[in-house]
C-alpha cells in the first residue's frame, strides 16, 4: 500500500483530515515519483542482464548449487533458479514504484523462507542471489537512485535472513 493509500486509510479510520505531516509525506512521494519510475524502468529494461550477471556471480561463489545434488543442478533446475531471481527483481521494482515494501512483503516474503526450507533450498544461496542482483542493479544506477534500489534489495535480504 502506498503512502497515499495508507495516509487516507488511517485518516478515515480516525474520521479526520490528513495531517500536515501526512500531506508532506504525500508531497514527497509525488515529487519523487518520476525518480522511482526511472529506477524501475532501468531495472526492468535491464532485467536479462541483471539476472545473467547475478546468476553467474551466484554460481561462481556457490558452485555447490549447480553441482550434482545441488538445487540448481541441470538445465531445468538452473532455469528455475534464474526464474526465482527474476521474480525477486520484479518484486523489488514493485516496491520501488510504490515507494513501500508492502508489495515485497505481501507478495514475496510471506512464507518464502518456509517454502525454500521445505524444498531443501539453502536460504543462504537465495540471499547470495539477491545480493548479486543488488550489486548488478545498483551498478546500473548512480547516487540516490542506487541507494533507493539498494534499500529494497536489502529488505528482501533481511526478510530471508
Amino acid at each position: 500500500m502506498s503512502i497515499v493509500s495508507k495516509s487516507i486509510v488511517n485518516a478515515d479510520a480516525e474520521a479526520r483530515y490528513l495531517s500536515p505531516g501526512e500531506l508532506d509525506r504525500i508531497k514527497s512521494f509525488v515529487t519523487n515519483g518520476e525518480r522511482r519510475l526511472r529506477i524501475a524502468e532501468t531495472l526492468t529494461s535491464s532485467r536479462e542482464k541483471i539476472i545473467k550477471d547475478a546468476g553467474n556471480q551466484l554460481f561462481q561463489k556457490r558452485p555447490d548449487v549447480v553441482s550434482p545434488g545441488g538445487n540448481a543442478y541441470g538445465e531445468e533446475m538452473t532455469a528455475t533458479c534464474l526464474r526465482d531471481m527474476d521474480y525477486y527483481l520484479r518484486l523489488v521494482t514493485y516496491g520501488i514504484v510504490s515507494g513501500d515494501v508492502t508489495p515485497i512483503e505481501e507478495i514475496g516474503l510471506v512464507g518464502a523462507r518456509e517454502m525454500y526450507k521445505s524444498l531443501g533450498t539453502p536460504i543462504d544461496a537465495v540471499i547470495e542471489a539477491v545480493r548479486a542482483m543488488k550489486a548488478s542493479s545498483t551498478g546500473l544506477l548512480t547516487g540516490a537512485d542506487a541507494d533507493e534500489a539498494g534499500a529494497y534489495f536489502d529488505y528482501v535480504i533481511s526478510g530471508m535472513s
